[in-house]
Parts: structure tokens; C-alpha cells; sequence
């Protein structure tokens, strides 16, 4: 049979429009199919009430009762304690998300809180404080010693003292010493040289002030107080020889000569300490204005200048 070409026509439309919407509908459940994917990814994703209920109850434990949260306390470090604090204040953000139902974000806040108590607790780490305090102590020491640095450039320049003026060119040196040191990180090191150029400071000033006779006697109410401002003159000066005659000599032994020196200025201590409990101070601070001296001549013969 012959088709009739409009019948042709119209079958050729049909079998397009019929592709077409085959089409549709194929794209229509391929469109469906990811929708239902993405829902179901979704639920995955998001965390588990249970499981999250253990995470606050380990990351609140780390933040209050663990043995970091302990260590931050004891520390005193301010940086660590601040950072503890930022972490409660995250942890009561997760808990109010949990309590408003957005478990993704009440997950990702406890993380944070669990990073920032891992920071704090490295803040707070006894090596680090321990190198803080150590670099705390020798700032302090520096501070101490200009100060006592700028008084002997004083009092050397009013009584034109020019013996002074060279110790205090030692103190200079041993203050650049200190502070190369401590540019390269060696703050222990740095804060022992520091110790030195304070002791020969303070010596260096209380021996200026030893010869003026008339500014000890306004400055003291009596002789038991003048006694006692001599015994501290006196261990100024015991301790200066300890800590220069042990790093000058690094362990060796010291020449017979200072050793007599040392020896004298014992004994002389003695004497006054006796003098004293006997009630005799002005016999007390002769004695120990003698011993000083020998001490002196010690530190001096061990090639180490210090006005006396």
C-alpha cells in the first residue's frame, strides 16, 4: 500500500516527539538519581549523636581535668592560660550548636578546642617555661646591672676616682660579653657573666664610698649599724672572688699568694665577728675593712682589677 506523504509527515513528527520525551524522562530520573545521592551523602556526612557525645566528654576531661590542664595552672604562663581560656570558650560554642541541632558545627568546634588545649599545653611545657624564665631572669640581671653601672660612673666622677672608671670599663666588657651571649640564644651562660659585672659593680661602689668618712657617719644611726653595712661590703667582695677567681681560673687552683690573701681575709672575718658578739663594733669594722682588703688584693693578684 502507497503511505500518503502527510501520513509519512505526521509518523516522522510522532517518532521525534517520542524520542523526545524519552529523552525527557531519561534526563528527568538521571536529574532525580543524584538528588537522592546527595541526600543520602549528606546523611553520612553528618556526625553521630552518640559518637559526638563522647568527644565532648574527652575534649571537655582534656580541658579541665587532664594533666595538660594541670601543668597550664602550675606554669603561670600567661600565653598558655589565655589559650586554655580560648579553648572553654570554644568548647561552650560546640555545646550550644549540639543544643540548637547543628551537630556538623558542634563537631568542628570541638576540634578547634581540642587544637587550642594542644597549644597551650606546648606553651606550658617545663622546657619551655624553663627557657622563658631563664631569658626572664637574665633581662632582670641586666636591667640590675646598668643600673648599678650608671651609680659607679657617677660616684667615680664626683670624686674623680679614675681607678673606678677603669673597673667600670671591665663592667662595660663583661656586660657586651653578656649580651653577644644572649644574642646566640645562651641566656644561663649570658645571665652568669651578667652576675660577675653585678658583683664588681656593687663592689666598686661600696669601696668609693668606704673612703668618705664623712657620708658613713650621716649615714649611720650607730656602730652596730655601720658593723653590719661593712659585713655586707665584705660579702660583696667574698662572693665577687668566688664567682671571678672560679671562671678566670676554670677549675684550676689558685696561686699560694692569693690563697694567703684569702686565708688573712678569713681569719680577719673571724676577729670581727668576735669583736662584735662581744659588743665591740668599732673593733668589728676595722677588722672587716681588712678583710675586705685582702680580698681585694686577691681578686687583683689573680690579674683581675678592682678598685679597694
Amino acid at each position: 500500500m502507497t503511505k500518503h506523504p502527510l501520513c509519512t509527515q505526521l509518523l516522522g513528527h510522532a517518532a521525534i516527539v517520542t524520542a523526545l520525551l524519552g529523552t525527557g524522562l531519561a534526563v528527568a530520573q538521571t536529574d532525580t538519581q543524584p538528588a537522592s545521592n546527595a541526600s543520602t551523602r549528606l546523611q553520612a556526612m553528618e556526625p553521630d549523636r552518640t559518637q559526638l557525645e563522647r568527644r565532648f566528654e574527652s575534649v571537655g576531661t582534656l580541658i579541665e581535668k587532664s594533666t595538660a590542664a594541670r601543668q597550664i595552672e602550675s606554669s603561670g604562663e600567661a600565653a598558655a592560660i589565655e589559650k586554655r581560656n580560648n579553648a572553654k570558650e570554644i568548647y561552650g560554642q560546640a555545646k550550644s550548636a549540639y543544643s540548637a541541632g547543628d551537630l556538623a558545627k558542634a563537631s568542628s568546634l570541638l576540634s578547634a578546642a581540642s587544637k587550642m588545649m594542644f597549644e597551650a599545653a606546648r606553651l606550658a611545657a617545663p622546657e619551655s617555661v624553663t627557657a622563658k624564665k631563664v631569658e626572664t631572669d637574665y633581662r632582670n640581671k641586666l636591667e640590675s646591672v646598668n643600673a648599678l653601672l650608671s651609680a659607679q660612673r657617677r660616684i667615680a666622677t664626683e670624686k674623680n676616682n679614675k681607678e673606678s672608671q677603669a673597673s667600670s670599663h671591665q663592667v662595660e666588657a663583661l656586660i657586651a660579653d653578656a649580651e653577644r651571649k644572649a644574642s646566640a640564644g645562651q641566656y644561663a651562660n649570658a645571665r652568669t657573666i651578667l652576675e660577675q659585672a653585678y658583683l664588681l659593680a656593687k663592689a666598686s661602689i661600696s669601696s668609693m664610698r668606704s673612703g668618705d668618712t664623712l657620708v658613713r657617719s650621716l649615714n649611720f644611726a650607730n656602730k652596730e649599724e655601720e658593723y653590719h653595712y661593712e659585713i655586707d661590703r665584705n660579702e660583696t667582695h667574698k662572693m665577687l672572688v668566688k664567682v671571678l677567681l672560679e671562671d678566670k681560673l676554670g677549675g684550676e687552683a689558685v696561686s699560694p699568694r692569693v690563697s694567703e690573701f684569702l686565708t688573712s681575709a678569713g681569719s680577719l672575718r673571724g676577729e670581727a665577728e668576735a669583736a662584735a658578739k662581744r659588743g665591740d663594733f668599732e673593733a668589728g669594722i676595722k677588722l672587716l675593712e681588712q678583710s675586705t682588703g685582702e680580698l681585694v688584693k686577691a681578686i687583683r693578684s689573680a690579674g683581675i682589677y678592682i678598685p679597694g
